[in-house]
């Protein structure tokens, strides 16, 4: 990565088991895909709701090499979000998700090209 990831914690606690978590996730995504310019990550624990509990929020925001930002923000009611690990996997697994779409569909526009 060209610049060193940038986590921040807002309405919690730092926790050094979520940050190596993050970047065990983001490691995992470089060997998938390749290079990642950048990548800011914010974890948010809003003010209680009168319905639900506490819910983690996680913002995502990589800068990948032709493919622009991708952008996670994270606003769900998932009840499961309760748990500041469950939250991380969702985000996480919800950019992946979305990296390889977009390498999906390079690779097939790369093939009609040289088809």
């Amino acid at each position: 990565m060209q610049v060193p990831v940038q986590i921040s914690f807002h309405g919690c606690d730092h926790s050094d088991a979520v940050e190596s978590e993050i970047h065990a996730r983001i490691n995992k995504i470089e060997e998938f895909y390749g290079r990642i310019t950048s990548c800011r990550v914010v974890v948010e624990l809003p003010h209680k709701s009168h319905a639900q509990g506490k819910l983690f929020h996680f913002n995502i925001d990589m800068s990948i090499p032709g493919a622009g930002h991708i952008v996670h923000n994270d606003r769900g009611q998932n009840p499961a979000h309760e748990d500041v690990h469950v939250a991380l996997r969702d985000a996480f697994n919800a950019v992946d998700s979305r990296l390889k779409k977009i390498v999906g569909k390079r690779r097939d526009e790369q093939r009609r090209a040289s088809a």
